[in-house]
């Protein structure tokens, strides 16, 4: 049983791929080069005699013609991500960090945390923490009986997440979920 061919690796093949990954995932320009240069890789592991370079400036050239399409955009792909993070309960410190790692540039990632802001009525990580209190159960939504006892593991789970003490104890502390609901609203 021979070693399967290495994939072809000239333009349209590595406009397949790419376009492939975008059907799958959304992704930043970065993580789609990143996709690309591993094929590039494994081909030319296989086949010495390609020359990396000229096939890394062809997939760069992909790259751009589907960024030119609208099919691949970092703005919209950091403001869904930024989205989706916040709603998990992730701190804008560790969102930031994260289209970083994707490769978003710092203005993308200003732009998204700015959308940010806005849908969540001007506090995003008063917003995520909540939302990270609520899925995790904890402060309020935690029962009663088991509040102060689970007091510091709480505060250590927001701490964890990047949240700010002052916040993290707001909202562990906080007598009620209602209280919580008016800070949110900007009544506390």
């Amino acid at each position: 049983m021979g070693r399967k061919p290495p994939p072809a690796i000239d333009q349209a093949a590595l406009e397949r791929a790419a376009l492939r990954y975008l059907e799958r995932f959304s992704a930043s320009r970065a993580q789609v080069l990143r996709v690309l240069a591993r094929r590039v890789d494994r081909a030319v592991r296989a086949d010495p005699a390609l020359e990396r370079a000229a096939i890394l400036a062809t997939a760069e050239a992909v790259v751009a013609a589907i960024v030119a399409r609208g099919l691949l955009d970092d703005a919209r792909f950091a403001e869904g991500r930024a989205r989706s993070l916040a709603a998990r309960g992730r701190s804008p410190v560790v969102i930031r960090e994260a289209l970083r790692e994707k490769g978003v540039g710092r203005a993308e990632v200003e732009r998204a945390m700015e959308a940010l802001v806005e849908e969540t009525g001007g506090d995003p990580a008063l917003a995520a923490a909540l939302a990270l209190a609520r899925r995790r159960r904890l402060g309020p939504w935690r029962p009663a009986a088991e509040r102060a006892a689970r007091r510091d593991k709480d505060l250590g789970i927001l701490a964890r997440a990047g949240f700010p003490r002052g916040l993290a104890t707001r909202i562990v502390d906080a007598p009620d979920i209602a209280a919580l609901e008016a800070l949110r609203a900007g009544e506390g």
